[in-house]
């Protein structure tokens, strides 16, 4: 067994050369291997250090995905980076337009992503100026706003804008493009590790089988995607950070908690403090709030749970809640092949909330305001 420290990226080499010729090799936060107060401190006896709690059994070792799942998350993540930039490159291209006192994202709902709104900066550029032309570039819903729009237009763009605008534009078109190739690459690296293949109806099994509902085992991707708020590409994503091994975590609290969907324990006799904020995988921790807030607009148990959520402490907690429960869905369908995700509906809490509870629960509301209710027995009936 070879133990590394996590030293900022230093470690990659070493880990990946000595993982390639053989050797069980593990990584560990420097938290976990810090020496004892006061002792020198020499590379030679940290390493003597690291070698006895390696031998005493006293070190807990980082996640590091398989050489397979790595490659699915380089792609991931480069992706992540790519959109990251293609954001700010359009936010560029906002602040531009307002120098230019053009207002186009105070009506776009959707921003200069939405393609009215780029059809009109086109037009900006190419020395068009009367705004009530440029407005009826819009499409869609945008039409019925184009007065809105017209008057959102007329600003003090000039030429100097424009060849601004164009470079922003030309930028952002080479982002998408970039984008699209990192989503192909990952879908294909995917598609090569054995243990996310799904089985067909006919029992064939491989590279894109399993992908069908009739499927006797559907692939780990379209497995996570039948959650509600979850897209294949989420699901591509959560693989790629959690890996498809779930004996890494021996629960789905455990899961969670890596993540950093839940705040560390602090206890003490009867005192429980509220803990702090775990760091976690930003990346899974971003994909699971994502879905959650796909999932919160549906008709399903997860947007009903939101709802509840949110109405009592907030949409920002109802968000980590959902998220929450999604991950721990995950874990399950990802430990079990065989399972498949079938929804609750988002009348569960009232099914299985007790009416007559609920109606002393009332009661003892309005009588610790001072008011007095009789209720008869046709009333309780109904």
């Amino acid at each position: 067994m070879v133990t590394l420290e996590s030293t900022s990226d230093y470690w990659r080499v070493w880990f990946y050369v000595l993982e390639s010729i053989g050797l069980a090799v593990q990584l560990v936060s420097a938290s976990q291997a810090r020496n004892l107060k006061g002792r020198p401190k020499t590379d030679r006896l940290d390493a003597m250090w690291l070698a006895r709690l390696t031998q005493w059994g006293m070190l807990r070792p980082s996640l590091v995905p398989p050489a397979a799942i790595r490659r699915v998350r380089d792609f991931t993540r480069a992706r992540t980076d790519l959109v990251r930039e293609r954001t700010r490159c359009l936010q560029r291209l906002e602040k531009l337009l307002e120098d230019a006192m053009v207002k186009i994202t105070s009506v776009a709902r959707d921003g200069l992503k939405a393609k009215s709104a780029v059809a009109m900066v086109q037009a900006l550029i190419a020395g068009e100026r009367d705004p009530r032309t440029i407005a009826d570039l819009a499409k869609g819903p945008l039409r019925g706003k184009r007065d809105q729009l017209a008057e959102a237009l007329d600003g003090m763009f000039d030429s100097h804008h424009g060849v601004i605008a164009q470079m922003l534009l030309d930028q952002v078109a080479f982002l998408d493009q970039r984008i699209k190739q990192m989503e192909d690459q990952a879908i294909a690296a995917l598609a090569q590790v054995e243990e996310s293949w799904g089985v067909d109806a006919t029992g064939e099994t491989g590279p894109g089988r399993g992908t069908g509902p009739d499927s006797q085992v559907l692939a780990a991707a379209y497995r996570l995607a039948e959650i509600p708020g979850v897209s294949l590409w989420l699901a591509i994503v959560i693989i790629a950070e959690i890996t498809l091994d779930m004996t890494l975590f021996p629960t789905a609290a455990h899961l969670v908690s890596w993540i950093g969907l839940c705040r560390s324990a602090t206890q003490s006799g009867a005192r429980h403090g509220k803990g702090k904020q775990k760091k976690g995988n930003s990346y899974a921790r971003a994909a699971a709030g994502q879905a959650a807030l796909g999932a919160a607009g549906t008709d399903t148990f997860l947007g009903e749970r939101y709802r509840r959520i949110a109405r009592r402490r907030g949409k920002a907690i109802a968000q980590v809640a959902v998220a929450r429960s999604i991950m721990i869905i995950a874990w399950h369908l990802l430990s079990d092949p065989q399972a498949r995700y079938r929804d609750l509906g988002p009348d569960w809490h009232a099914r299985r909330t007790n009416r007559d509870k609920k109606i002393r629960t009332h009661l003892q509301g309005l009588k610790a305001l001072g008011v007095t209710v009789a209720i008869t027995d046709d009333e309780h009936a109904a």
